[in-house]
Parts: structure tokens; sequence; C-alpha cells
């Protein structure tokens, strides 16, 4: 069959504002060397008959497939399709429950696939996802270069339009983009019925490091694991490059845009479809809205260190996510390392930090004391530009 099995994590439902706990236990093979049945059978042994959740990791050189019928308008949609079953359920209980994991999986993802677009910065690379004919592109602020800017956009095939960058919320790390080229462009469905609940099994797509045409878009399977106002977590695996790329539940609808890396790749903030929606007319005229940490406003300074950070109780800032080809990754900042310093200040959090790193000038070369495994590091980075 050539699909890889891996437990994806089993954890118990809560309420739904509660992180659900998990355990993992990761199994990996060739469906052809073992039966599903007596993989299932084995996982579910050596997990003591219960922790165990299989899930179904596709290999990334899917066949091709269609892209579905246009919306008729941006991320359309005639109401919500019918819920997965297995959703309501703590841990899939037969081969049945698997396969139709899998079902749901191969369908959606040929569905989508052909939406998840790279976004080449000059300065770094991210993801993002199409939701309209005309070529309306959903990422992160942080990703997005900032208001009115010119980024390419790259498609499945490899080909390379140009886009411009609409408005942002710099406060929940949400951005629009307008491809500049002539449609229709292949896109998806929004969840304007903000359908996604707590432990339900989603999918992520991204372009991992930057765009590879031979490798094609990453997709991994995964669960919803806490449900908050304007953040979603799951544990699908993402690193740097798939920051701005689209996440779905198992029907094929949008219900997220990846925003941060957790210290562990299992650990990712998304931000909800309904945060976008919230503020779609604003976004879509092109409004900086917000003084939040992703982005800042146009003004003296404008330079780019390319993370996504979180506040630390202890003081400094951690990073969570780092822009594949910016100047964070030029200086081999890793995600983990804690900034203490920007040129000698110390750093309290994240407002401080944006605001240190906004008021100097692309090609400036500043010093950052780094705390990296409980040792402190000073790292000399040349600032880029958005």
């Amino acid at each position: 069959m050539g699909f890889l099995l891996r437990d994806a994590g089993c954890a118990a439902r809560g309420g739904e504002s509660s992180s659900m706990g998990s355990t993992r236990c990761i199994r990996a093979l060739h469906v052809g060397s073992r039966s599903p049945a007596a993989w299932f059978k084995a996982c579910l042994a050596s997990c003591g008959g219960g922790g165990c959740v299989a899930g179904l990791l596709m290999g990334l050189a899917v066949a091709g497939g269609p892209s579905g019928s246009p919306a008729a308008v941006e991320g359309g949609g005639t109401g919500p399709p019918r819920r997965l079953y297995v959703n309501d359920k703590r841990a899939p209980e037969s081969i049945r429950d698997l396969l139709k994991i899998e079902e749901a999986l191969k369908e959606a993802f040929q569905r989508v696939r052909k939406a998840a677009v790279g976004i080449d910065l000059g300065e770094g690379a991210g993801s993002g996802v199409i939701v309209s004919e005309d070529g309306l592109v959903l990422t992160a602020a942080h990703v997005s270069g900032g208001v009115d800017k010119e980024v390419t956009v790259i498609l499945e095939d490899g080909s390379r339009v140009e886009a411009r960058s609409l408005g942002l919320a710099s406060d929940t790390d949400c951005a629009m983009l307008q491809i500049e080229g002539e449609g229709p462009f292949p896109h998806v469905e929004l969840d304007r019925e903000d359908t996604a609940r707590l432990g339900d099994w989603v999918f992520s797509l991204g372009h991992s490091g930057g765009f590879d045409g031979e490798r094609g878009v990453a997709v991994r399977l995964g669960r919803l694991v806490r449900v908050a106002e304007e953040t979603i977590q799951s544990d699908c695996k993402l690193i740097g490059g798939d920051s701005g790329g689209p996440l779905f539940d198992m029907n094929g609808r949008l219900i997220g845009i990846h925003s941060r890396v957790g210290r562990s790749n299992e650990e990712n903030m998304h931000v909800p479809i309904r945060v976008f929606l919230r503020h779609w007319e604003d976004l879509r005229a092109g409004e900086f809205l917000g003084e939040g940490p992703f982005a800042k406003r146009p003004g003296e300074g404008g330079a780019f260190l390319g993370v996504a950070t979180a506040d630390r109780e202890e003081g400094g800032v951690e990073i969570t996510d780092i822009v594949e080809g910016s100047a964070a990754s030029e200086a081999d900042l890793k995600v983990g390392d804690v900034i203490l310093k920007v040129g000698g200040e110390g750093v309290e959090d994240r407002e401080a930090f944006s605001e240190l790193i906004g008021g100097k000038k692309p090609g400036e070369v500043i010093k950052l004391v780094v705390l990296r495994d409980e040792e402190e590091l000073e790292i000399e980075v040349e600032l880029g530009e958005r």
C-alpha cells in the first residue's frame, strides 16, 4: 500500500478549553511488511491495551488528484459536512476506525493540496493557502513581510507568481496576501461555522524548510489538543518553513493557520479561522491591526530578525519558530533558544523584544545574549529587512 502507519498520540477528551493529556509510543512500518490487523493488535498490547492511537501518516508522494470544484465565494460552502465519527472516540477501537481516518485523509488531501503554497520573501520563506479563485492567500503575520509588500507565491507545480501583502493583525498573527496573476487558482473552503472541537482529528500542510518541488508539500496527521478563543493547538509535527500554512479538519475545511512551533515539534499553535473572519474586511483593505509582537508598524528602523517568540516567567523570550532563510536562520539561532539581551539591553517580554529589534536598521549587526541548554552564548546577527 505504501503508507506509513504512525502513532499520533492518545488523549482523554476533556473540557473545551483544557488540554488533552497525551501519551506517545512511536511505531513506524510499511503496511506491506505486516498486516494492519496484526500491527494494530501489537500496538494495543504494547500500550497496555488502551493508550495508543494509531495515526495514519501518508507518504508525501501521494498521487495527484482533483483539487475540487471552485466555491462561488471566498472560502465558500453550503454548510458543515457530516462529522467524522472517530472524532468522538477517545482512540480508534478497530481496523475500521483506522481505515476511516485513512480514507478521509486521502480524499481531503487530494482536494486541498494544490492550494497550499510556498511564500518567498527574499529574506525568508514560509507557507500559505489560497482561499479564493482570484488568488487571495491566508498566512501568518510574521511570514507576510508587513503591509503592502511585494512577495512571491510558489504554486504546487513550482511556478512563481507575484503577490502583494494586504492587511495583518499583529497581536494574533494573521495576514492576507493577494496574488497579482490571473486566475482561476485552486482554493479551499473555510470552516465558517467554527465546527472544530477538542480532540478532533486534523491534518496540516506546509513547505517545511522552504519549497521543494521534488518533495512536494508535507502532510502531517494529528489531533486538536487545546482550544482557546484566539488560538488552537495541535500535535501535528511542524518545523521552520511551515509557518503560515493551513490546518484542516478531516473534511478538508480550513480551520486554522500555523503560527508558532513549540519547544517540541508536536506543540504547535494555530490561528483559528474565526479570528480571520472577525477581521476579514480590514485585512482585505490592507489595514495594520494591533500592537502585538508578530509584526511592527512601518516607521523608523524596520529591521527583520525572522523569529516568533513566547514570553517566559523568568524573563527573556523563547524562540518558537524561525523563518527559513532569515537573519535568525543565517545566524544559527535555534527553536528553544532564549534571548536575554539585544545589543546589551535586557529583554523583559515579547513587546520589549519587538521594539528593540524594530528600532534597528536593516544591515545593522547586533549582539544577542542567548540561553541555550543552560549556557549563555553571545551571537552576532546581521539584521535583514521585510
